[in-house]
């Protein structure tokens, strides 16, 4: 019977217990105690689990600890930990996961994905990083083009495989399978097993250990859920709008990223609204005076990512805003907990553009319910006319405010369905 209940029963290096306790976690969870003694002896694991049971830290201490503990030269263009991820998203918090637990190692992190320069990117990856998080598209390219080598990859991990057959990089990954050293370390992450998936864990594991965790998927019934749909460009706006109603009290928004957070904050303060945002770039003693104006009510809002949240625990939080849907489903629960506490209600409200549908189809069936479409916002949104959205749930009789007959378009709109984006080079 596993009795281990704290990071230090595993074995966890000094460094990064003090990373774990600062990112305010207290308890590894269930995947985290089965997975982590299993890299730290080198074994290449299968990991049957939803996203948002702590797998990335699960992977992240132990290549971290092995890494430290097997100090080697940076060679130019050479990584010695390759994590390929299927979004830009989930690349962006894996490589703030591995930067944040290991702040006290200096290892040199490298971030690659498409859809912006990669002149930054080449220039880190120029004299050499320990780990490289990169989505499939933009590795190829910058493999092709000569600016990184995965000759020296100690450790290969393949998160989300599922989704990244789903999104059509099985091709991708087979290349990139190619060009690494046939001796390494793999791990491989999926929340689902079909056939494809076995014939590609059978091309890369060898004698994996299989670890399969059921994630927590339950929600407070006391808590009032909601969505907006709301084009990106907008998702500002709709905040203002939503804060010139005095009830959001105090209120705390989630990002998916640090910057993301900074914005939004900087956005609040112009509006006239008093915010700080929270992340593993603020130092300990900022997050905390951060969290204690909020606790005395001197902010109305505290923004923060997912990893800097885990240490908030404030009392009568009147709303949890999505500005951003988390990727993965069971990090939702988790943000909306944040409200409704002992025995209290609470609010809240998803911002959902058409990029995000689909991470709020994902979250739907882990929580085993619909999200009530809230239609009185003062924004028409593309999203709201994706063809592949569920359609809006009524919450109040009678009609909202501006809204048309049930059948009829707002003139001069028709409806529309949006391309999707090509999945190209993530």
């Amino acid at each position: 019977m596993n009795t281990t209940h704290t990071f230090a029963d595993l074995k966890l290096i000094e460094p990064l217990l003090k990373s774990v306790e600062r990112s305010g976690y207290t308890q590894p969870t269930p995947i985290q105690m089965k997975v982590i003694p299993h890299l730290l002896e080198g074994k290449d694991l299968l990991g049957i689990a939803q996203t948002g049971t702590g797998k990335t830290a699960a992977f992240s201490l132990p290549l971290l600890q092995i890494l430290a503990e097997n100090p080697k030269r940076r060679v130019a263009k050479q990584v010695r930990v390759l994590v390929l991820a299927p979004t830009r998203e989930l690349a962006i918090q894996v490589h703030e996961s591995f930067q944040t637990y290991g702040e006290s190692l200096k290892m040199k992190l490298a971030l690659a994905f498409g859809g912006v320069s990669q002149v930054p990117q080449v220039h880190t990856l120029s004299s050499g990083a320990d780990v490289l998080v990169a989505t499939p598209g933009r590795l190829l390219d910058l493999l092709m083009q000569g600016h990184v080598s995965l000759a020296g990859v100690e450790a290969f991990v393949l998160d989300e495989a599922d989704r990244m057959l789903d999104m059509g990089f099985i091709n991708d990954i087979r290349k990139i399978l190619a060009v690494l050293p046939k001796k390494r370390h793999n791990l491989l992450f999926s929340a689902s097993m079909a056939p494809e998936m076995e014939r590609l864990v059978n091309s890369i594991l060898v004698n994996p250990v299989k670890v399969a965790v059921t994630p927590p998927s339950s929600t407070a019934e006391l808590i009032n859920q909601s969505v907006m749909f709301v084009d990106k460009s907008q998702k500002r706006e709709l905040l203002a709008h939503l804060f010139a109603d005095n009830e959001f009290k105090r209120v705390i928004i989630f990002t998916r990223t640090k910057h993301g957070a900074n914005r939004v904050s900087e956005f609040l303060d112009r509006v006239g609204v008093s915010s700080r945002a929270i992340h593993g770039n603020k130092s300990q003693s900022a997050r905390q005076n951060a969290l204690n104006e909020f606790k005395a009510g001197r902010l109305r809002a505290l923004i923060a990512t997912d990893i800097a949240a885990r240490g908030i625990d404030v009392d009568n939080i009147s709303h949890v805003i999505n500005f951003e849907l988390p990727n993965e489903p069971e990090t939702y629960v988790h943000r909306i907990g944040r409200t409704a506490r002992a025995g209290t209600s609470g609010v809240a409200i998803s911002f959902c553009d058409a990029e995000e549908i689909a991470y709020l189809k994902q979250i739907e069936r882990v929580i085993k319910k619909s999200i009530v479409v809230d239609r009185e916002q003062p924004f028409h949104s593309d999203a709201a006319q994706n063809s592949n959205a569920r359609p809006p749930v009524q919450q109040n009789s009678g009609r909202p405010r501006g809204q048309q007959p049930r059948g009829q378009q707002p003139r001069g709109q028709q409806p529309r369905s949006p391309k999707p984006r090509p999945q190209g080079r993530h």
